[in-house]
């Protein structure tokens, strides 16, 4: 960090960048948050069904995945303010062109776009943000930057719901990429300021256990990593037909399913800093069990709501799993890699999870088109159940040994 941060500690830190990270990532993910909400009348417009519907957004996953690996390692080369720029702009540019498109395939080309240019913000900005903020406070900190993306995603559907209404779901990408590019501009010469810019010569050091080191420690960080990404990937091939599920099996109508799905997303506003600040006291580990054991009974919870009070208190236990899982990953991750390829590694598990998410969508679809929602949703449900149980039976000598220290 700088001088001026450095002689005010991880305090001015957080006061200067935070706020100005969590509004860059409600930039980052205002554009990708649309296409869910839009999907039913994305799907209307050109006719699709449920795999080909799915493909829609795995096209936008699974570039964004792939996106992660060379960001990741470029942030480590080349400095994270370039990729954050490209991470903000870049999917706005993307998103704006997805909003002409007159046909799928180009549609698609867009979304694969969006997906590439964005896979470099967040290997790029948590590791910024994690070393600007002290030991012990970690935590809570990327849960506030979390906010931002959450605030983005509970939003950005009702704003496009009413955006298309007026203009159709191409003005909802349109009408909203303009100003966000703006933003990204801003931020990028925000970032380049003498007395806010990190400095690569003078990186903040993580603490002593960040050093990834024994082969058990590795060990553990890849089954941790699946753990996480699985429960993350099931959940975004489930999100992603969850306003057809509305239209299409509860007979809601477009406009209402788009603005329930919002309440997923109403937990990342304030979710986050708690699981984050939990986690600062008991452990990342064991708050990222918790929230993936809870993942597959609230799928299955899926089948069994009619009502619209039931549909939004299971959507809100869908987003406190989101948003719990999200920056307490971050923050083990990052602890337990080196500074020199901490973005590489954060681009590898972004990438694990996104990949995972691009595949299961198109497969999840299938199995809608062929066994309904009920099997599909329970399948998958079962599928978190045993992944967590598994890893959490190899994390568990390691947890018993940290404790006993």
């Amino acid at each position: 960090m700088n001088k001026t941060i450095e002689k005010h500690g991880g305090r001015a830190s957080s006061l200067l960048l935070l706020p100005l990270f969590m509004l860059a990532h409600f930039g980052h993910h205002l554009l990708t948050a649309l296409p869910v909400p839009l999907l039913p009348m994305i799907r209307s417009d050109f006719g699709l069904d449920y795999t080909k519907a799915g493909i829609v957004i795995s096209a936008f996953n699974l570039a964004y995945g792939f996106g992660q690996l060379p960001a990741g390692w470029l942030a480590d080369r080349v400095g994270a303010r370039l990729l954050i720029l490209v991470g903000i702009c870049g999917v706005a540019v993307a998103g704006f062109f997805v909003g002409l498109t007159q046909t799928y395939l180009l549609m698609i080309f867009f979304m694969a776009m969006m997906g590439i240019l964005g896979g470099g913000y967040h290997p790029a900005a948590s590791p910024l943000i994690f070393a600007a903020v002290e030991p012990g406070k970690q935590g809570r900190a990327l849960g506030f930057h979390a906010v931002g993306g959450g605030a983005s995603f509970f939003l950005a559907p009702l704003i496009a719901v009413g955006l298309a209404s007026l203009w159709g779901w191409r003005g909802a990408f349109t009408g909203l990429a303009v100003p966000t590019i703006l933003f990204g501009l801003f931020f990028f010469w925000f970032l380049g300021r003498p007395e806010i810019a990190p400095s690569p010569q003078r990186k903040a050091k993580a603490p002593a256990q960040a050093e990834v080191s024994p082969r058990g420690k590795v060990r553990r960080l890849v089954v941790f990593i699946i753990l996480s990404t699985f429960t993350g990937a099931v959940m975004l091939s489930i999100i992603a037909f969850l306003p057809l599920y509305l239209v299409d099996h509860l007979h809601f109508g477009k406009e209402q399913a788009g603005a329930l799905f919002a309440v997923i997303y109403f937990a990342g506003l304030w979710m986050s800093p708690v699981g984050g600040y939990i986690s600062d006291r008991l452990g990342r580990i064991p708050v990222v069990l918790m929230v993936c054991f809870m993942a597959g009974p609230v799928i299955y919870l899926l089948n069994w709501v009619f009502s619209v009070w039931g549909i939004i208190l299971v959507f809100l236990l869908l987003g406190v799993i989101i948003y719990t899982r999200m920056p307490v990953a971050e923050a083990f991750v990052i602890s337990q890699t080196s500074d020199r390829n901490r973005s590489a590694v954060l681009g590898i598990y972004f990438f694990s999870g996104m990949e995972g998410g691009g595949l299961l969508t198109p497969v999840m679809g299938y199995c809608i088109d062929h066994l309904g929602f009920y099997y599909s949703f329970s399948l998958a449900a079962v599928a978190v159940v045993i992944v967590t149980m598994i890893c959490a039976v190899l994390l568990n000598d390691w947890e018993k040994k940290r404790f006993a220290h």
